[in-house]
């Protein structure tokens, strides 16, 4: 069922916190250590592993601007559509990001739960350079709101 950050909100998925530059960097931080993670697991040949941390990669980048906007997510879901509502629809950040999100959210979900599903080494690679654009990405967005 399609579902949009105004029932993000009203399902309490997404939370008022209060705003905070010291946790948008330490998410950042994490982005990075998934992002170090991921590429480890790539050259040690575990796919699975790689992806999942290009993932936590991706999440972490943009849970920083949640951070630093006061936004607590309870579903990963919700983060994309936050970045959605606030940004795309803004013209600040092009839809492809969110996409990009959303796909790397259904993949991670795949690989850690679907039975028949097995990734390869281009899924692995394609998942790295995904996370590393997103997070460059997100990191301009967050010196650009904090101006």
């Amino acid at each position: 069922m399609p579902f949009d950050y105004h029932d993000c909100i009203k399902a309490n998925l997404l939370r008022k916190i209060p705003p905070s530059t010291q946790k948008a960097f330490q998410s950042l931080k994490k982005a990075k250590f998934w992002l170090t993670e991921s590429k480890k697991s790539l050259e040690g040949s575990a796919t699975s592993s790689s992806i999942i941390a290009s993932y936590m990669c991706m999440f972490h980048a943009a849970g920083s601007i949640l951070f630093f906007e006061g936004y607590r997510e309870k579903s990963h879901a919700c983060i994309a559509r936050y970045l959605e509502e606030k940004y795309v629809k803004n013209h600040v950040l092009d839809k492809k990001w969110v996409e990009l999100l959303d796909h790397s959210r259904e993949t991670r979900h795949n690989d850690q739960y679907n039975l028949s599903f097995f990734s390869t080494g281009d899924d692995a690679d394609n998942a790295l350079e995904s996370a590393k654009s997103f997070l460059n990405e997100m990191e301009s967005l967050l010196k650009k709101i904090s101006k």
